[in-house]
């Protein structure tokens, strides 16, 4: 069975996906740094306090809406993990805010990645998002990316691995910025 058929609430076997969330109307409800630093603090929480397993290989919040490329392993429901860090947040930012209803938009978007070369075009894009937008120069200088946690050495939430299994032959991008990047353990068989 193809994961884009499970229903709701089934395991995802290990599989890799991008996955995007924006919020409710489009709004820059992120901004400013607080929220996003708040959001990070929820992703922290789910594999700390709540118990999710997952491999965050990259993310970006950005103002309206973030991504990840995330790996929940076995046994663990992408669905209940993305339910639990987005109600948790929107949960906190209405009290904050003193304000009811919902945050987010949608529920989310998830793709499952494909193979090697998905999962680098995918975790380029997730970085290149901020410079995209004009916010920065570089990836790494996002405080609120991937590459802004693997340059500083900030593990608690991106999945770092010492083993240097990806190939620089297939995406020849990833190697020259001076960043530490995840080894490749997606797509099992299946």
């Amino acid at each position: 069975m193809s994961s884009h058929n499970l229903p709701r609430g089934l395991t995802d076997q290990g599989l890799t996906y991008h996955v995007t969330s924006k919020v409710n109307r489009d709004a820059f409800e992120l901004e400013p740094g607080e929220m996003k630093k708040l959001f990070l603090t929820i992703i922290e929480l789910a594999k700390t306090k709540k118990g999710f397993k997952f491999k965050l290989w990259n993310f970006c919040i950005m103002g309206n809406h973030f991504h990840f490329l995330i790996t929940p392993e076995k046994g663990q429901s992408l669905s209940e993990i993305l339910k639990w860090i987005k109600m948790v947040f929107a949960i906190r930012w209405n009290k904050q805010h003193d304000k009811t209803g919902h945050f987010w938009g949608d529920r989310f978007y998830s793709r499952e990645i494909k193979d090697e070369r998905d999962f680098w075009t995918v975790f380029e894009y997730i970085d290149q998002n901020p410079v995209a937008a004009g916010l920065v120069q570089k990836p790494e200088d996002w405080q609120y990316s991937g590459a802004y946690h693997r340059k500083n050495g900030i593990v608690s939430i991106v999945s770092l691995v010492t083993d240097t299994a990806w190939r620089s032959d297939l995406y020849p991008s990833i190697s020259f910025r001076g960043l530490t990047y995840p080894a490749i353990e997606v797509c099992p068989s299946h």
